[in-house]
């Protein structure tokens, strides 16, 4: 694959953000409990659900077809490839089994507004600023997913919450989403020869890892008694 200069410059924000040594993760290696750990995941099942939604207004805005097919392929993968059990949202849903959670639903499970205001913040770029501060918004979640996924699935597993060979989607997630990260930034690789629109690159990979660091931050304050 060829280099891309959004890909290293994602990479480089990533690592300034130092997202994995957040309280949330530092938290999940010892002191989280199982049941705190669990009201979290219940809550992100909101956010696997709601995913594809900006990814799929996304793909109406950019103009070349050509450009769309990539998205819309990671599309295609969030819905299991029109297999209904592989949804990303139904193995989420065996994961959280795996844990003793709830099948979530808004009666029983209610949205926490950390968790609102992170999906909130995804279909607003997606839909009404600059396209590409979308996609590249969309894309390095997809990449730091890539890196939390691998440390969630490590920890649990670590803490004998899941045995390892019965870990679901956070196994899946290690793999898959680098690849998926990279099919964003091609979307927008060509302008980043152009100042102007570098600049909004650049915005939409800050925004990306400062929602998703700030969603973990939050949920830990939420969980974690001081």
């Amino acid at each position: 694959m060829k280099s891309s200069k959004v890909a290293a410059h994602a990479e480089t924000i990533l690592r300034e953000s130092r997202m994995l040594e957040g309280p949330y993760f530092k938290a999940l290696k010892a002191r989280m409990s199982l049941p705190a750990f669990r009201a979290t995941q219940e809550q992100f099942y909101y956010a696997v659900l709601f995913f594809p939604r900006p990814m799929a207004a996304l793909i109406g805005r950019i103009p070349q077809p050509a450009a769309r097919l990539d998205i819309l392929h990671n599309l295609l993968e969030e819905h299991g490839d029109f297999r209904e059990r592989a949804f990303h949202e139904n193995t989420f849903k065996r994961f959280l089994g795996t844990i003793g959670g709830r099948a979530p639903n808004l009666k029983r499970v209610p949205l926490w507004p950390e968790m609102r205001a992170f999906n909130t913040t995804l279909i607003s770029s997606c839909l009404l600023d600059e396209v590409e501060v979308g996609v590249a918004c969309m894309g390095m979640i997809e990449r730091a997913f890539a890196d939390v996924s691998a440390a969630i699935g490590a920890a649990v597993v670590a803490r004998g919450w899941v045995p390892a060979d019965k870990l679901v989607h956070y196994k899946l997630h290690a793999r898959i989403d680098s690849r998926h990260a990279e099919e964003f930034f091609g979307v927008v690789e060509g302008a980043w020869k152009t100042p102007s629109r570098r600049y909004y690159i650049d915005q939409g990979l800050r925004l990306g890892v400062y929602v998703f660091d700030r969603l973990y931050r939050d949920m830990a304050l939420r969980v974690l008694s001081d």
